[in-house]
């Protein structure tokens, strides 16, 4: 399998070189800001590695014009493998008139690709919008292989009932315990949480989520198991969308913040070139 890596993934090209068979894409902007994708070499099938964070618009447009100049190209089966798929957390329609615009950037990569291969999606029943065979990929193997030997006998958090799920499937890789935060608002400034049947007293603790924005809700989980005697805690996420000043904050209360390289940060440090490469 071919693979091309766009703009929005150049952060992991290093990784990727040597590793697949790489056509070497240009991609450029006109003065006016279009932009400008072309793509020499041949073949029939190929996998376009292109996260959408920030600016997100020109990454799904550059997705989309990598996808239309493979198959001028007589490309016949193309693959997107998009990390972070930008407009997923808006999924549905909350006041008359709106879109549901994740609906609308998977029909519209559809139109290209053939697959569609996303990271730990905001709601996975949306990957039914996708007019081909579309997956939502778990970051469980290559967070736990990060802390595996940090963490030592320790357990694995949720920040929510929500995200148990992610917490379990971390756990299960490192064969800890796992468990989640109960939250419970008392006034509309103030909201309790705790976590759930598990003694963290004398133990280090990974709290996994989804994303991260402002990371509040790490800060208050963090400060919580240090009243509770946890000994270290780390912060894992799939994906640093991160608010100004958020990992700052994070960190500022954590022994370690780490998030995958879905999108290009400072605490990008786990990969998940290798889970892509294995597709």
């Amino acid at each position: 399998m071919k693979f091309v890596v766009g703009s929005g993934a150049y952060h992991m090209r290093e990784e990727f070189a040597g590793r697949v068979e790489l056509l070497e894409a240009e991609i450029k902007s006109f003065p006016d800001g279009e932009r400008y994708v072309r793509v020499p070499g041949e073949g029939k099938e190929v996998t376009v590695v292109q996260s959408t964070f920030r600016p997100q618009n020109e990454h799904l447009i550059e997705l989309l014009l990598l996808g239309d100049a493979l198959r001028e190209r007589g490309f016949e089966r193309l693959r997107a493998v998009v990390p972070y798929l930008a407009y997923s957390r808006q999924d549905r329609v909350t006041k008359e008139g709106e879109p549901v615009s994740v609906r609308a950037v998977m029909r519209a990569i559809g139109l290209y690709y053939d697959e569609l291969y996303v990271f730990d999606l905001h709601n996975p029943e949306t990957l039914r919008y996708f007019p081909g065979k579309a997956v939502n990929l778990s970051p469980a193997k290559a967070i736990a292989d990060y802390f595996r030997e940090k963490l030592g006998d320790g357990l694995v958090l949720a920040p929510d009932r929500g995200a148990l799920g992610r917490a379990e499937a971390v756990a299960r890789e490192l064969g800890l315990e796992f468990s989640h935060f109960e939250k419970k608002r008392v006034s509309p400034t103030e909201v309790q949480m705790w976590p759930v049947d598990v003694d963290v007293d004398g133990k280090n603790v990974l709290i996994v989520d989804d994303i991260i924005s402002t990371g509040g809700t790490m800060v208050r989980a963090a400060n919580l198991l240090r009243e509770m005697g946890a000994e270290k805690i780390f912060v894992a996420a799939t994906h640093g969308v991160f608010a100004e000043g958020a990992i700052e904050r994070v960190s500022g209360a954590v022994d370690e913040l780490a998030v995958t390289n879905s999108i290009p940060t400072p605490v990008s440090r786990i990969s998940l070139v290798n889970e892509i490469i294995s597709l």
